[in-house]
């Protein structure tokens, strides 16, 4: 596991419990809009923090904390994952793991293994828009089959996109609806501009804040975070 950050405490990142965050190091999107670039492009990585260093501060916080949130970069790159999450769960946390989807064999492989408790993941955009978006050559297959292990998947579970200004626009936050289930929890997010993988994918903050509250009020039927 390359690690690349480590937020001991959050209040928001599992819902309904107290978790702390694991961030690993590499991402297969180049989304300019990232707010991690340190975890993406390799001339900012940061020092790198050992597993070992998680496990032994976590054994240290059992029954203070409920659960983990793994994070990225993209989580399913590394093919220790199932590993790490094992010992873990041997401490007795709930685990979340965030993902972009690009993954659905591993992500197969977690939930076989019983390795999951929560599952977030980003839909970057309508499929069609999904390299325009990602700035990435995605195979949306791939994305399809982790939409639908997702939902089978029998264990909390939410969708997310991020509304970024200029890419994408009503039209492609509804069509990204219709490839959920009425069920779905569905969550649009808005885009901040304080941190970014791409600094000249800027906009003002005031024209970002007026859409978004307009986009508010025009999509229906998901929820939205702040």
């Amino acid at each position: 596991m390359l690690i690349s950050g480590f937020q001991k405490f959050s209040l928001i990142d599992y819902p309904g419990k107290l978790s702390a965050i694991v961030f690993t190091r590499g991402c297969n999107f180049n989304c300019p809009w990232c707010h991690n670039p340190e975890l993406v492009d390799p001339e900012l990585f940061i020092d790198l923090i050992s597993p070992e260093y998680i496990i032994s501060f976590l054994k240290q916080r059992i029954g203070k904390l409920d659960a983990i949130t793994i994070t990225g970069g993209e989580p399913t790159l590394h093919h220790d994952l199932p590993q790490f999450i094992k010992e873990i769960k041997t401490l007795g946390f709930s685990i979340k793991l965030d993902t972009n989807g690009s993954n659905p064999e591993l992500l197969s492989q977690l939930l076989k293994e019983n390795l999951l408790d929560y599952l977030a993941m980003d839909i970057k955009a309508p499929f069609h828009k999904y390299h325009l978006v990602s700035q990435s050559t995605v195979e949306i297959n791939l994305i399809k089959k982790s939409l639908e292990i997702i939902k089978n998947s029998n264990i909390p579970y939410e969708f997310r996109t991020t509304y970024i200004p200029y890419l994408l626009n009503e039209s492609d936050l509804n069509e990204i609806k219709t490839y959920l289930d009425n069920h779905d929890k569905y969550v649009i997010q808005p885009f901040h501009s304080e941190k970014l993988l791409d600094n000249s994918f800027d906009f003002s903050p005031e024209i970002t804040h007026k859409l978004w509250l307009k986009m508010k009020t025009q999509i229906s039927g998901v929820s939205f975070r702040d």
